[in-house]
């Protein structure tokens, strides 16, 4: 057994029995849902069917992070059995988390001087930091030591790509992300925006295509051009949605036929309720590994 344990927060977006069975704990952000606060437990205490409905009914849900506290009290317990902490965090270009995590970790390691912390900024999102949490996972089981695996997920971090699209643009404009007027001719054209991470890990728009085939077949391009070996592809491939899931299973099939050197089926996972809090219903996300992100 390692000496160590990989951690995240949960919006790596896979799922809980995902973290349960691979021996990543992770720590739960927060939505408030008309003047509730619920845990981002991944369905857990809100089923996803549930949190897309009432999104599409007019909710508009908000967001916080782990504070210092959380952290603390999340890690404590493993630093209490001996156990070293590699936490990797969502990106710093859409949350504070890793201050957050960064904070706490000085705090604990005076209390701990002989424990060793060490937090990443994951410069990812949803199952794209998912993915980079997975590749982390793996080294730790294969025995990789600590600092191997910091170092390593610290330089290839860069190497994930996030692609993803949207065809509903209500809860943008609900959440003054666009205005009326785009979102009406928007849906009127039938636009599907495109959008990827940037190197700085900020969700970025690229483009606008016009129709759902069109704009999937654009993002299955852009794994083509971008994946490692191009369609020699041999890594893992994830794909997060919400409550779209036949779009992101068509994605997904047209990827298991263009890749057929995958390490396993193409794995779909739900947009958690933090990260659908900002997304609304109807995106789908892909990740791969690929050259470096540079802008």
């Amino acid at each position: 057994m390692s000496d160590y344990v990989v951690t995240c927060c949960s919006t790596a977006d896979m799922p809980d029995e995902y973290f349960k069975k691979r021996n990543i704990p992770y720590v739960c952000f927060h939505f408030n849902m008309d003047g509730k606060e619920y845990p981002d437990d991944l369905g857990q205490t809100m089923p996803f069917e549930e949190f897309y409905a009432r999104i599409a009914a007019g909710a508009m849900p908000t967001t916080s992070q782990v504070n210092v506290g959380e952290f603390i009290d999340f890690w404590e317990p493993y630093l209490k059995d001996g156990k070293d902490i590699l936490h990797i965090s969502l990106s710093t270009g859409l949350s504070g988390a890793y201050n957050s995590a960064c904070f706490a970790r000085e705090e604990l390691l005076s209390k701990y001087p002989s424990r060793k912390i060490l937090v990443v900024d994951s410069l990812g999102a949803s199952s794209g930091y998912g993915l980079l949490t997975d590749a982390a996972a793996d080294m730790r089981d294969n025995g990789a030591a600590l600092e191997d695996v910091f170092t390593w997920v610290e330089e290839n971090k860069l190497n994930v790509h996030h692609w993803f699209f949207t065809t509903d643009l209500t809860h943008y404009k609900r959440g003054g992300r666009i205005s009326a007027t785009s979102a009406f001719v928007g849906t009127l054209l039938n636009i599907c925006p495109l959008c990827n991470m940037s190197y700085d890990g900020k969700l970025i728009p690229r483009t606008k295509i016009r129709g759902k085939k069109r704009v999937i077949n654009e993002i299955l391009h852009k794994m083509e051009v971008h994946a490692q070996n191009g369609t020699e592809y041999s890594g893992k491939c994830f794909i997060s949605n919400s409550a779209c899931y036949e779009d992101a299973r068509k994605l997904a099939d047209l990827i298991e036929e263009k890749f057929p050197h995958l390490n396993g089926r193409v794995m779909i996972n739900s947009v958690g309720t933090v990260i659908g809090s900002h997304t609304g219903p109807g995106t789908v996300a892909l990740f791969f590994f690929g050259g470096v992100r540079l802008e």
